[in-house]
């Protein structure tokens, strides 16, 4: 099955302490409880993984609901989940003999390919086929295949608990930071840039167009002061989802980042967008003079709105 192929690409030579979940966007509440993991992984003198995964595991368990659209792609979060100091991430395919699988079986594959030896997860943590793996019966099972268990409170706020759910419903609103809040750090999304219709570009505003997998949330349509991170440098960005009313029939939703004191080719590279404060609705214009007044109004916003935002350190 592709968990066993999934678990031999990784070859430990000390025992582990893991961690189970999805973890999209590694959130304050997910970093609460990989603190918890690295704590306990270093006091015992345990290796600290992570086993997450690819999909969610909702798209294979009700597949006919509406899919969940991620907050990171595995490769982002593995890249957050190893700042926080976590020795090894394994991705894992949720697929339908994995459904199957009871929690024990599943722990005990964990326990000889990982060297699991402890475990760590929260309050809310149940696993295996019909849910059987919860917080009284995984302790048994450690017992039975000889690893440690333990659980931790959950991270809450004045909003209540700090969930995933939470985060995605302020980036679809384009609350931006009301998500920033709860993840600890700006929202971010990592794409392509293809090429465009070069509208940007004849107005003198030429803009990266951000090509972004379809299973990741995107905010509402809107300008947004972001960060734009390159591989040459971090770069200031006024930038625009949505339909381009001004020129197009409604139909192609854009993401399209004006990277400020910038001029280099960005085709087919890599970009990610790190999103501070959301400036406006979008808006149609009549002219093209007005829709310019618009653009020098908005490079001029973004500026302001990152002078006072200094990059996340994650």
């Amino acid at each position: 099955m592709s968990l066993d192929r999934d678990l031999s690409h990784l070859s430990l030579t000390r025992d582990s302490a893991v961690s189970i979940g999805m973890f999209d966007g590694v959130h304050r509440g997910h970093r609460h409880l990989i603190d918890r993991l690295v704590q306990e992984a270093r006091r015992s003198g345990l290796l600290a993984g992570v086993v997450t995964f690819r999909n969610h595991p909702l798209s294979v368990l009700k597949p006919d609901a509406d899919p969940i659209r991620l907050l990171t792609d595995v490769g982002e979060r593995e890249r957050l989940l190893e700042q926080l100091g976590v020795d090894f991430v394994v991705p894992v395919t949720f697929d339908h003999a994995l459904a199957q699988l009871s929690s024990r079986a599943f722990l005990a594959r964990l326990h000889t390919s990982l060297r699991m030896r402890h475990m760590v997860v929260g309050p809310d943590f149940a696993m295996g086929r019909n849910r059987d793996g919860t917080l009284n019966t995984l302790p048994v099972i450690g017992q039975e295949i000889g690893f440690g268990f333990a659980s931790i409170e959950l991270m809450t706020d004045s909003g209540g608990a700090v969930k995933s759910t939470k985060i995605r419903q302020h980036v679809a609103k384009g609350d931006v930071s009301g998500a920033a809040a709860l993840l600890g750090r700006n929202f971010s999304i990592s794409g392509v840039v293809g090429r465009g219709q070069m509208r940007g570009r004849q107005l003198g505003f030429p803009t990266a167009n951000l090509e972004v997998p379809s299973e990741l949330v995107t905010p509402a349509d809107g300008i947004y002061a972001a960060w734009a991170h390159t591989s040459t440098g971090t770069y200031r960005a006024a930038t625009s989802i949505g339909l381009r009313p001004t020129f197009d029939d409604g139909t192609h939703r854009t993401i399209e980042a004006y990277l400020l004191d910038f001029s280099a080719d960005l085709y087919e590279q890599p970009i990610r967008l790190e999103f501070v404060r959301r400036l406006r609705d979008e808006e149609k214009y009549d002219t093209i003079e007005e829709l310019l007044r618009q653009i020098e109004l908005d490079v001029q916003n973004t500026r302001k709105a990152l002078e006072c935002h200094s990059l996340d350190e994650l």
